[in-house]
């Protein structure tokens, strides 16, 4: 989180204001409101940041169609995608590069989930929902069961919890 933080202000000292962040850079409002006083703009997409402006990738990471567009469009970004974020997207891209499906634990629409169905093609990765969304399942045990034709499992934790489970010796069916 500090690195995500120190990134947007090394932005805001070289580019000068405004700087853009996609999405809200940390999930802390205070955090959010001091960068913004100080110039920073938070925006959802990419079209809503002005040709040659900066623009920030929050720590919860982006997609591959956000990098690619951002070059495209030749915006100065900047990656403040936390780094067990990252590592958990090199996770996703390997196993799909080997073929496997991926299932994804998380909430639809969040970014750190959306960035990280974005590293591997459509149809790759399968987001499954826990109800009840919102914080209400924290603490809360969940028991995990899959076919044995299931290759990989990537659990989303939210607030610094990243914990992947690799299942590559899975039996054969």
């Amino acid at each position: 989180m500090e690195r995500a933080i120190e990134t947007v202000e090394e932005s805001l000292d070289r580019f000068g204001a405004p700087v853009f962040v996609r999405h809200q850079i940390v999930h802390n409002p205070w955090v959010v409101s001091g960068l913004a006083a100080k110039g920073t703009i938070f925006v959802e997409e990419l079209d809503e940041v002005p040709d040659g402006a900066p623009v920030v990738f929050s720590a919860h990471g982006v997609a591959k169609s956000v990098r690619s567009e951002a070059e495209r469009r030749r915006l100065p970004h900047i990656d403040a995608t936390c780094p067990l974020v990252t590592k958990v997207h090199r996770e996703v891209e390997h196993h799909s590069a080997a073929g496997r499906k991926i299932i994804l634990i998380g909430h639809a629409g969040h970014p750190e989930v959306v960035g990280r169905m974005g590293q591997a093609p459509d149809g790759s990765v399968i987001l499954v929902q826990i109800s009840g969304g919102g914080g209400g399942n924290r603490g809360r045990r969940v028991g995990l069961l899959w076919p044995c034709h299931a290759d990989h499992l990537i659990r989303h934790g939210c607030r610094g919890d990243h914990r992947h489970f690799a299942s590559s010796n899975l039996p054969a069916t």
